[in-house]
């Protein structure tokens, strides 16, 4: 073998370098975290010294790249402007529609840091539109921006920020942006993390669930976890940059906590149930705030929760006060729960299209009798 062929390295032989799963590595090459080219078949391959650069970087404070999604609402022509203007903008994911329906259907599954309405062209009526954007529940934390020199006089909502140009709201969604990343940019030392976090994280912002109410759906798994494992704490856990959230739980008064907290760090790691029969003889727990002190945790157990794409936004898992042995059937239970937990998830974002789309049309027909 030529030096060249060991220097050469396929998807699999990188994901295996690395300790990832194949379709982790794939992500990491097409996103451009690690440099890549094709051969003439369409394969990827990378430099093992491009690899080795990243498995031999120093533990620290580790930084994520944040990604945030900004949507954009115009006329083909601008939207060409658009997407000429924020490709320099660095961790901004821009999506742009001509087509106000199938606009309005996307941002139900993508939770958009930003919606740029552009109000300019001919017979540019953007005040429905804004109406309806104003009115979505779902779009409460995301900033909604009317562009161009009419986007003043529109009256849609006190939610609606006017500017008059592309460059305006471009300079607006990047310092939006730049307060949740410097909130969001490094995790604590000593917390696993993988090497795609960035894209987990948009993940999760794109799932819509943290700081959100009680489901049933969820809070049956975690209830039957509980029960079916007779523990005391059973939780459905997300796990955003900074905190732990709690989006089920059964036994514990708390909501979230800090994530470096978090026994889930390990298990958003890999696809298997993560168990510890006794955290506090664990070098990698003994020191946790809720070992050591109270609620004095002793044994752990959860399973990775997956969205649609495949990507670990969280798990579901069960806490004991006491040492313990995860059976086999155990070990079952907690795998299949959080599965279904998963399938929930990705009914969500299949349910939440269609419904979407009935809220469009219904505020865009009472917009324009409104104007009418």
């Amino acid at each position: 073998m030529t030096r060249t062929e060991k220097d050469i390295l396929t998807t699999a032989e990188t994901a295996k370098l690395l300790g990832v799963s194949t379709r982790t590595a794939q992500l990491l090459i097409e996103a451009g975290t690690i440099p890549s080219w094709k051969t003439p078949g369409g394969h990827r391959r990378v430099y093992r010294s491009d690899v080795m650069s990243i498995v031999e970087q120093p533990e620290a404070k580790t930084e994520v790249n944040v990604s945030a999604i900004v949507v954009a609402i115009g006329s083909s022509v601008r939207l060409q402007r658009y997407q000429q203007i924020f490709k320099p903008a660095s961790g901004i994911v821009l999506e742009v529609f001509e087509d106000v329906l199938a606009a309005l259907v996307a941002i139900g599954s993508m939770r958009p840091l930003a919606v740029l309405v552009d109000a300019e062209g001919e017979g540019a009526d953007r005040a429905p539109l804004l109406h309806s954007l104003s009115a979505n529940p779902s779009l409460s934390g995301s900033r909604i921006i009317a562009v161009g020199s009419a986007a003043g006089s529109t009256e849609a909502s006190g939610r609606v920020e006017n500017v008059a140009t592309p460059e305006e709201a471009l300079t607006k969604v990047t310092a939006s942006f730049k307060e949740d990343a410097s909130a969001n940019a490094e995790i604590e030392e000593g917390i696993p993390v993988a090497l795609n976090e960035g894209q987990r994280l948009l993940a999760l912002e794109r799932a819509g669930l943290v700081d959100t109410e009680p489901e049933d759906a969820f809070d049956r798994l975690t209830w039957l976890a509980s029960q079916m494992l007779n523990t005391p704490i059973s939780l459905l856990t997300l796990l955003t940059a900074s905190r732990q959230w709690f989006k089920s739980r059964v036994g514990l008064n708390l909501t979230e906590t800090p994530r470096s907290w978090a026994f889930c760090n390990h298990t958003i790691m890999q696809k298997e149930v993560f168990a510890i029969e006794d955290l506090s003889t664990d070098p990698r727990f003994a020191d946790n705030p809720a070992v050591a002190g109270e609620p004095k945790f002793r044994f752990y157990a959860g399973a990775p929760v997956l969205d649609p794409d495949g990507f670990v936004v969280g798990s579901l898992c069960v806490i004991d006060q006491i040492p313990r042995k995860l059976q086999d059937r155990e070990r079952r239970i907690i795998s299949e729960l959080a599965a279904v937990a998963s399938d929930e998830l990705r009914l969500r974002t299949l349910d939440r299209k269609p419904a979407v789309a009935r809220f469009a049309r219904g505020e865009a027909n009472r917009g324009r009798a409104a104007v009418a």
